[in-house]
């Protein structure tokens, strides 16, 4: 009984991570549908960024992860304003290409000047502390993950149905024409919505750098992680994707725990099997 708890506790833990991973590909999904192959890589390139503002200068990292997020924001705002809304149109394969494109930039070029050696963020014995209760152990760094992964799902679902820039969000996404004929400009709203779904992949990557090293070829996994959580959840649902994540979470611990090279595997033939049983995904709209 303990062992089935403590996997389930873990796969919860360890999808709350791709339920965040997940959530800024939701969003620019749900507002723009944009096909983002580059997402997993946009992670990795932020990691990076981290890496280089604690270990090139020298900043404290609670600093670093300030600077961070602002520089995340305006990058977000700038690559979708001046880049992609060029391909923000109905037919998803212009946005496709272009991401793709971005994602094979942005390995070359971090391996170029990072080398392919996996990196890590210092967290002075923080990203291995663990508080025990009875036999079931729990990281602080994951149940910080848990909690920073359940508090941006509230954000976000309150940003989209409560607010104004929120509204603006769903009516682009509905109409951009008559979104224009009410004077507001989808250019505008669409850079908006990525640069917050970049502080979003911010957030990822510094919880994931924190957890774990990281290489400049770890894109394409991350990607694929965060678009099973996206298709299970539901298109467009903050809490969905955070649903999705955790099945995904789940399915993956019990495959570890049945075979330490089933874990992945069975995470993909959960991924599956809702796409073909429910291929709308479990909550598939953002109310």
């Amino acid at each position: 009984m303990i062992t089935f708890v403590d996997i389930i506790v873990q796969g919860v833990l360890l999808g709350a991570l791709y339920g965040l991973f997940a959530m800024g590909q939701s969003l620019v999904f749900g507002v723009m549908r944009m096909t983002n192959t580059a997402h997993g890589d946009f992670i990795v390139l932020l990691v990076f960024g981290l890496v280089a503002l604690t270990g090139y200068a020298h900043l404290p990292l609670a600093l670093a992860i300030a600077l961070l997020l602002v520089i995340a924001f305006g990058f977000g705002f700038a690559l979708q304003y001046i880049v992609l809304n060029r391909v923000a149109v109905r037919d998803p394969l212009p946005s496709l290409i272009v991401t793709f494109g971005l994602s094979i930039v942005i390995q070359n070029v971090l391996q170029q000047i990072f080398s392919a050696d996996p990196r890590s963020i210092a967290t002075g014995g923080f990203e291995s502390a663990s508080v025990s209760f009875g036999a079931l152990t729990l990281g602080y760094l994951p149940l910080v993950t848990l909690l920073v992964t359940i508090a941006l799902t509230f954000a976000m679902q309150w940003l989209f149905g409560k607010t104004g820039l929120g509204r603006a969000f769903r009516a682009t996404s509905d109409d951009r024409d008559i979104v224009r004929l009410m004077g507001i400009s989808h250019r505008r709203t669409f850079a908006l919505a990525m640069a917050i779904a970049f502080v979003l992949i911010g957030v990822a990557a510094t919880l994931y750098a924190m957890r774990t090293a990281v290489s400049p070829s770890d894109g394409p996994a991350l990607l694929l992680y965060a678009f099973e959580a996206v298709i299970i959840g539901g298109m467009g649902s903050f809490w969905g994707t955070f649903a999705g994540g955790i099945c995904l979470g789940i399915a993956q611990q019990i495959g570890f725990h049945i075979d330490p090279g089933w874990g992945i595997w069975l995470g993909h033939v959960v991924f599956l099997a809702v796409l073909v049983a429910r291929p709308q995904g479990l909550m598939p709209r953002t109310r």
